[in-house]
């Protein structure tokens, strides 16, 4: 195994705010968190401006963030080159975008400017790195408040991620591999897992009134109850037997079969989580920075 540094490496957010893994960048002084709150900011403000206020507001954000402890701090320039790059590369691609997704930088001389709408938070060491915006804004989610989960190659299973240790690339294949950290788990029991295939955003717990959602050959999370083991494991859906119930309890009768051993069973509601996208395979995080901070 080769492990690399920041270099070369670039994060997208998608609508579904999962994290697409694609190389060519040299932003390399940037975490995770931030990038994830830089393509958020990227993405909502329109045909707004970003001005020098604007990236030093951003900038005194992110260096006050408990994630930069003991590490350098970014400047507003960092911040702008950011916007630069990103609107350039955009532009580059000539895919044709409405008025919405349209962005670009100017300094603080031009009048069209999102500064009125932008003011910082403060970041007491423990809290998440945000930045916090006015009426048309709500707080970019950091990534403490983005879900994951992944598969563990010891039993097919899936278990929440409690944080991303660190990254690195298979010499042979070029591919990703993060070592997670489970939540509930100490850290002996921490893995490296394939992020394009055993990588994804939490599966959501299936409720009563949505029990509608769920068709015939979707990909679930299913809860599989063994003698020895108890288990969260992909399943897809067989069959539904659908009943009239009220909101609070399902009476539909669910069979599945599970992928990793080809197993079926008639699963009740309340042993199933949904696929927040039902897109195959599911498109993952990237870890490209230090998360441990």
């Amino acid at each position: 195994m080769e492990d690399l540094g920041f270099k070369d490496q670039q994060i997208h957010v998608k609508d579904s705010s999962l994290l697409q893994f694609v190389k060519d960048s040299s932003h390399t002084e940037f975490f995770l968190a931030e990038i994830v709150q830089l393509e958020n900011i990227y993405k909502d403000m329109g045909e707004k401006s970003v001005s020098l206020e604007f990236c030093q507001g951003l900038a005194k954000s992110f260096s006050s963030s408990w994630i930069r402890d003991g590490k350098d701090p970014i400047t507003w320039e960092q911040v702008q080159d950011w916007f630069k790059n990103k609107q350039m590369k955009s532009e580059a691609q000539e895919v044709p975008s409405s008025p919405a997704n349209s962005s670009k930088v100017v300094g603080s001389s031009d009048a069209s400017t999102i500064t009125d709408e932008f003011e910082t938070c403060p970041n007491p060491k423990g809290s998440g790195c945000g930045a916090c915006f006015g009426p048309k804004y709500e707080k970019v989610p950091d990534i403490s408040e983005l879900a994951f989960e992944a598969r563990s190659a010891k039993d097919e299973a899936w278990y929440d991620v409690e944080s991303f240790i660190s990254y690195r690339v298979v010499s042979s294949t070029g591919e990703l591999e993060v070592r997670v950290r489970y939540a509930g788990f100490s850290k002996s029991q921490d893995e490296w897992v394939n992020v394009k295939e055993d990588v994804r955003e939490r599966s959501i717990p299936l409720i009563p009134t949505e029990c509608d959602k769920v068709k015939e050959g979707d990909l679930m999370l299913c809860f599989q109850e063994r003698d020895d083991y108890d288990l969260y494991c992909d399943a897809r859906v067989v069959k539904i037997q659908r009943r009239l119930h009220d909101e609070t309890e399902c009476r539909c009768i669910f069979l599945v079969k599970y992928r990793h051993d080809d197993t079926q069973e008639v699963v009740p509601w309340n042993r199933l989580c949904r696929r927040p996208t039902q897109e195959e395979p599911a498109v993952s995080i990237n870890p490209i920075a230090d998360l441990w901070g």
